[in-house]
């Protein structure tokens, strides 16, 4: 089922929205509702088969530093364990870089899918999103 979060994630992940309106979206909710965005970002993440290999050019994209507390955690262990690390961080400030590493791990991982299994078609209307009018 289709939510409007969802597509949301989805039109950042594919630079259909600007990361500043992500950003001011994400800030604007309660800690409940972060938590929640944050989940569902791990499982579309997880979904479009994000890989270990991933991680340094998400963290690059998200404009973190090796130092950062989610970009150290998904440089080490299993990327799909990592994730769920990664969502459940509960400082402000880690969420908002949690948000940002998550939208590019998403990114990335999309568009090797698109790439590698969408190429000729697919059902999933995430991938329809540009085609809106």
């Amino acid at each position: 089922m289709m939510k409007e979060r969802d597509v949301l994630l989805n039109e950042l992940a594919q630079g259909l929205r600007p990361m500043s309106q992500g950003i001011d979206w994400f800030d604007s909710l309660g800690q409940e509702e972060q938590s929640e965005v944050l989940l569902s970002l791990r499982h579309h993440c997880v979904q479009a088969r994000a890989v270990a290999e991933d991680a340094q050019e998400s963290i690059r994209r998200a404009g973190l530093r090796l130092t950062h507390t989610p970009a150290v955690l998904i440089s080490r262990g299993r990327i799909d364990e990592q994730l769920g690390k990664i969502a459940g961080l509960t400082p402000h400030d880690e969420r908002r870089k949690a948000f940002r590493l998550l939208i590019a791990v998403l990114t990335i991982a999309d568009v090797r899918r698109r790439e590698g299994f969408c190429s000729d078609g697919c059902s999933h209307w995430w991938h329809r999103l540009s085609d809106a009018p």
